[in-house]
């Protein structure tokens, strides 16, 4: 899912409510207005699927990425050192 299929998914759904208001002023009959109704729902139902989907995606990507380790833990693996966790652990176990 991209930004844009989100776009046209909010602009869609947009039109539908347009759609649903301009006939209510223009005095459609309830059928009509019934009918263009569910369809709005069904174009808020689909915004909802793929800003759903695209934030799940996101999530995902983001916890796929490795982590980060700062320059102190950097330092400390580069030259054989023990991790910052692993010195915390072995102080506490003494």
């Amino acid at each position: 899912m991209t930004p844009s299929d989100i776009e046209y998914a909010e602009k869609r759904m947009k039109q539908k409510w347009y759609d649903l208001a301009l006939a209510e002023q223009q005095g459609a009959s309830l059928p009509t207005l019934e009918r263009l109704f569910n369809t709005y729902m069904l174009a808020v139902e689909e915004y909802n699927r793929c800003s759903e989907s695209y934030l799940v995606e996101q999530q995902q990507a983001r916890s796929t990425l490795p982590a980060v380790r700062t320059s102190q833990q950097l330092m400390c693996v580069s030259q054989g050192e023990e991790r910052p966790k692993e010195r915390r652990q072995r102080r506490k176990a003494s």
